[in-house]
C-alpha cells in the first residue's frame, strides 16, 4: 500500500500507523481490560508455539516476556487505535504485534517479524473475540463480583441492625401495610444475590475461547492442539479458569455470550436503580418528603440555598445504571451484526462490556461505603407515620369484615386522627386488644391476627 511514515519513537508498525489516520472517529482507545487480555492471549500463543517447537525457544520466550509487559500496562501509550476501527479488531491485534514485535525484537537482538512470529497460529478473527471473552471473565472475577458482593454484605449487615424498626410499607407509591427496614433492605440483598448468580452463571459461558479457529473457525494454519493448550496457559497465568471453544466457528461468528453476559450486568443496573431511588425517595425532604432516613451528608447540594444536601451518591449510581442499559442496548445491535463466519463489531462490544462492569463496580462500591453504610434512620418520624397509618386496619379483616375495617380507615384518613382512637370508637373491640392486634411489630411477621390470638 506504499511507504507511511511512522513516528520515531513508536513501538508500532505500519499497520497501527493506518489505523490512526484511518480512524481519527472518537480519541478513545481500546480500555486497558482489553490491552491487558490481549497481551495475556499474545503470551499464551508464545508460550504454547514454543512448546510445539514451531518458534525457537529463545524467541518464544522473548515474545511472551514483552507480551507480558504490554499485559501489566508498561506500553499502553503504544496502543492509540480508536475504538472505532475495523469491526474485526484487526488493528488492535495488528497493534500488539507490532509493539510484541519491537519489545522482543530488543530482547532477543534479532529481527522478530509481528505476522511470522507473534501472530503464529493465530489470526485476528479469534485473538480479537478471545481477548475480548478474557478481559470480561477477569474484569468480573477481580472487580465487579468483589464490588458486588462488597455492597450485599454491607446491606444485609445495616438489616441486620434494622431488623426491629418498624416502618410504613408502600404500594403504587401509597401507604400499605408495615414492614421493618430490615425486610426491606433484605429485599435489596436478595436482587443482589440474585444478580450475582446469573452473571456467575453467564461467566461460565464467557469462559470458552475460539482461540485455534483462525479466520472462520476452521484452525487453518493452525496447530490443532493449540487451542487447549492455549486456555491452559491463560488458566495458568491469570488463576482463572478457561477453557477452549468446542465449536470455533460459535466463537468467532457470535458473541450470544457476551451479549448474555451485558444482559445480566443490565438486569443488575436494573437492580441498582431500584435501590438508589428507594434510597431517594426515602431520603427525600427532610420536612416535606419521606424523611425516613438521612443519608451522609457529602457536599452542599445548591449554589443558591444555603443548607440543602441531596442524595448524590444514588444520582450518580442511577446515571451509572442508565448508562449500563444503553450500553447494553449497543451491545445487543453489535452482538447480531456479523454475517456468515464473523461478527464486526468486536471492538465496540468489547469496550462497552468492559465500561459497564467498570462502572457498576465503582458504583456499587460508592453505594455501599458511601451512603448505606452511614445512613442514619429517623426513627421519629417513622413511627409518627406508622402511629397514623390507617392502613394497620388490615389487620381487624378477620374480626370486623373488610367493608366496617374500610370505614374506619377512611374515617382515620378524612380526620387526621390515629388509627387505634378511630378503631376503639367504631369497633367495641378493647383498647388492649386492639393494641396487641395493631402492633407494627407484630402485624410485620405476617400471618392471621384474629381475636383470639395474634401471629
Amino acid at each position: 500500500m506504499g511507504e507511511l511514515q511512522v513516528p520515531a519513537d513508536a513501538l508500532w508498525g505500519a499497520q497501527t500507523q493506518r489505523a490512526v489516520q484511518n480512524f481519527p472517529i472518537s480519541g478513545q482507545r481500546m480500555p486497558r481490560e482489553f490491552i491487558r487480555a490481549l497481551g495475556l492471549v499474545k503470551a499464551a500463543a508464545a508460550e504454547v508455539n514454543g512448546g510445539f517447537g514451531l518458534l525457537p525457544r529463545k524467541l518464544a520466550q522473548a515474545i511472551r516476556a514483552a507480551a507480558l509487559e504490554v499485559a501489566e500496562g508498561l506500553h499502553d501509550a503504544h496502543f492509540p487505535v480508536d475504538v472505532y476501527q475495523t469491526g474485526s479488531g484487526t488493528s488492535s491485534n495488528m497493534n500488539a504485534n507490532e509493539v510484541i514485535a519491537a519489545l522482543a525484537g530488543a530482547r532477543a537482538q534479532r529481527a522478530v517479524h509481528p505476522n511470522d512470529h507473534v501472530n503464529l497460529g493465530q489470526s485476528s478473527n479469534d485473538v480479537v473475540p478471545s481477548a475480548l471473552r478474557v478481559a470480561a471473565v477477569l474484569s468480573a472475577s477481580e472487580t465487579l463480583l468483589p464490588a458486588l458482593r462488597h455492597l450485599r454484605k454491607t446491606i444485609e449487615r445495616r438489616a441486620r441492625e434494622l431488623r426491629r424498626v418498624a416502618k410504613t410499607g408502600r404500594t403504587h407509591l401509597m401507604d400499605a401495610m408495615p414492614l421493618t427496614f430490615g425486610q426491606e433492605f433484605g429485599a435489596w440483598a436478595s436482587q443482589l444475590l440474585s444478580a450475582q448468580a446469573r452473571i456467575e452463571d453467564s461467566l461460565r459461558r464467557v469462559r470458552r475461547l475460539p482461540l485455534g479457529g483462525t479466520a472462520v473457525g476452521t484452525g487453518i494454519n493452525a496447530d490443532p492442539r493449540f487451542g487447549h493448550a492455549a486456555a491452559k496457559a491463560l488458566t495458568a497465568m491469570t488463576g482463572v479458569r478457561f477453557e477452549s471453544a468446542s465449536d470455533k466457528f460459535e466463537g468467532l461468528a457470535a458473541q450470544d455470550d457476551a451479549v448474555e453476559l451485558s444482559g445480566q450486568l443490565n438486569a443488575l443496573a436494573v437492580a441498582l436503580m431500584k435501590i438508589a431511588n428507594d434510597l431517594r425517595w426515602m431520603n427525600s425532604g427532610p420536612l416535606a418528603g419521606l424523611g425516613e432516613i438521612e443519608l451522609p451528608a457529602l457536599q452542599p447540594g445548591s449554589s443558591i440555598m444555603p443548607g440543602k444536601v441531596n442524595p448524590v451518591i444514588p444520582e450518580a449510581v442511577a446515571m451509572v445504571c442508565a448508562q449500563v442499559m444503553g450500553h447494553h442496548t449497543a451491545i445487543t445491535v453489535a452482538g447480531q451484526s456479523g454475517n456468515f463466519q464473523l461478527n464486526v463489531m468486536l471492538p465496540l462490544i468489547a469496550c462497552d462490556l468492559l465500561e459497564s462492569q467498570r462502572l457498576l463496580a465503582a458504583a456499587m462500591r460508592a453505594l455501599a461505603d458511601s451512603a448505606i453504610a452511614e445512613l442514619r434512620v429517623r426513627e421519629d418520624r417513622v413511627r409518627a407515620a406508622l402511629d397514623r397509618n390507617p392502613i394497620l386496619v388490615t389487620a381487624l379483616n378477620p374480626i370486623v369484615g373488610y367493608e366496617k375495617a374500610a370505614a374506619i380507615a377512611k374515617q382515620a384518613y378524612r380526620e387526621g386522627r390515629p388509627i387505634l382512637e378511630v378503631a376503639r370508637e367504631a369497633s367495641g373491640l378493647p383498647e388492649a386488644e386492639l393494641r396487641r392486634l395493631l402492633d407494627p411489630m407484630s402485624l410485620t411477621r405476617g400471618g392471621i391476627h384474629g381475636a383470639s390470638g395474634g401471629g
